[in-house]
């Protein structure tokens, strides 16, 4: 099972785009807040989340920047050379 649960804050404004085949996508980056460590500011991790279709649009109609969402889908890891 490959399920991921992300909580934390949107680093900008979605980016929604269409394609020729009516397809569209919404392109967003989460930032996670880590635990607090004994001293100084926590940690951060960012995600790049995208949401297809009616979901995407949707996001994109609601979401701005700073706003805290929750995230529930699936892992995908893409290698860069």
């Amino acid at each position: 099972m490959n399920k991921v649960f992300i909580i934390g804050n949107l680093t900008r404004d979605p980016a929604l785009r269409s394609f020729d085949s009516q397809k569209t996508v919404c392109n967003f980056t989460v930032a996670a807040n880590r635990r607090r460590k004994a001293e100084g500011q926590p940690d951060a991790d960012f995600f790049n989340v995208s949401a297809w279709g009616v979901l995407g649009e949707n996001c994109a109609k609601f979401l701005v920047k700073g706003r805290k969402v929750a995230v529930v889908g699936q892992v995908q890891l893409s290698e860069y050379q």
